[in-house]
């Protein structure tokens, strides 16, 4: 059998974003049915891969330890609950760097690519903001909104129509899977 891929941003889709940057795991909160989801994705054989934009390391907040920290946290609590994460890609640059691996360009899925020696083109991407959704599209992916995070205010803007609409990361996942 063919593994299966999926592509999840972090902050706004498996936990609740802050409109700020977390940056102690106290400060990291699911967003509801989030943890069930993934383990769901899990249960199903989809190897999760995560592409999160993180400017809070170059703009000197937190330190990319700091920030793997944070990382391992969360996903120690959804291995805990029969999920798993394949693989994390972050990108700590801010906009004005103009880097490959920003959001909505495609270096993160590029390297995560590379690094598993896989293709991501035809995968579910779920995201919050239009820099996830355009970054699915440019790379191939078949983009997902959630209304969590960011994902109201992007709904309310103008989006790739090939776009599916769910209220929360359990809603596209059940929507995937069944």
């Amino acid at each position: 059998m063919q593994d299966k891929y999926i592509v999840l941003d972090r902050d706004g889709v498996i936990n609740v974003d802050l409109f700020d940057y977390v940056l102690e795991n106290k400060t990291f909160e699911f967003e509801k049915g989030s943890i069930e989801a993934i383990a769901k994705l899990t249960k199903k054989n989809f190897k999760i891969i995560i592409a999160t934009n993180q400017t809070c390391i170059n703009l000197g907040l937190i330190s990319a330890e700091g920030i793997k920290d944070i990382n391992d946290f969360w996903i120690k609590k959804v291995r805990e609950n029969n999920g798993d994460i394949l693989h994390l890609e972050v990108c700590p640059h801010e906009k004005s760097e103009d880097c490959n691996c920003r959001k909505p360009k495609t270096g993160l899925l590029e390297s995560a690519e590379k690094k598993l020696n896989i293709s991501l083109k035809n995968c579910f991407f779920i995201g919050d903001k239009l820099s996830d959704l355009e970054c699915a599209v440019s790379h191939g992916c078949k983009p997902i909104l959630v209304r969590t995070g960011y994902g109201t205010m992007t709904e309310a803007d103008r989006f790739p129509n090939v776009t599916k609409v769910f209220d929360n990361l359990k809603g596209a996942v059940d929507w995937i899977v069944d």
